[in-house]
């Protein structure tokens, strides 16, 4: 059975998941790529976004980042991960911040409030736009992915929607030794222990602190 993961999930010390102002020049707000830091090096993410070649750091930070990408046959995103256009699309120019080729390489659910086309990419991702809530995308991420695991990307808000609704099953987050003192929270006004949330893992890697979160299956 599919499970619905949230992975490889950075914040800072101060618990944001993003700072403000997000942007063409500042994907994830200002002061938002350092917390990141931590994925870069790691051969994981070098090989997604890099030449497809076995290089960069291994180590626990690694570990973390290549379990986040085990059994993913599919992918939901909030509206803000695929772009920073907001309102109705005014073309279909712009197509995500990867370039022709996404590091998904799967079907990837992008919720929305305007309908546009699904988009095709190279490599195997397609991007399909849902307009009618997190439920319905759900349940059309875990047909696509066919028995394998989807992976929730994020952003915050759409986290926040997915944790209150008692839908995500486990949750990797990698806590970033920075500060970001202002812009959006991950766990504003969610209650974990209520909604059966619990720690299983934690470790400490080279560039992150790794906390693993799973939702009691009795609740």
């Amino acid at each position: 059975m599919s499970r619905l993961r949230v992975q490889s999930f950075s914040i800072s010390i101060d618990g944001f998941g993003a700072g403000q102002n997000q942007s063409l020049e500042n994907p994830v707000g200002v002061g938002g790529i350092a917390l990141h830091a931590w994925l870069f090096p790691t051969q994981t993410f070098q090989r997604m976004h890099g030449d497809g070649k076995a290089k960069g750091t291994l180590g626990i930070d690694e570990q973390f980042a290549a379990r986040g990408m085990d059994n993913i046959g599919a992918w939901i995103l909030g509206r803000n991960m695929f772009g920073p256009i907001r309102g109705e699309w005014p073309n279909n120019d712009w197509k995500g911040w990867w370039g022709d080729n996404p590091p998904y390489h799967v079907p990837v659910f992008v919720l929305t409030h305007h309908p546009r086309a699904d988009l095709v990419m190279a490599g195997g991702t397609t991007f399909h736009f849902v307009t009618d809530g997190i439920h319905n995308a759900m349940q059309r991420a875990v047909a696509a992915a066919r028995g394998k695991d989807v992976r929730l990307g994020g952003g915050v808000a759409t986290i926040q929607q997915y944790l209150r609704a008692g839908l995500i099953d486990e949750m990797h987050l990698a806590i970033s030794p920075v500060t970001l003192g202002r812009g959006e929270r991950l766990f504003d006004g969610v209650d974990l222990p209520t909604l059966g949330y619990r720690c299983v893992e934690h470790v400490a890697g080279e560039g992150a602190a790794h906390v693993v979160l799973r939702k009691d299956q009795h609740d």
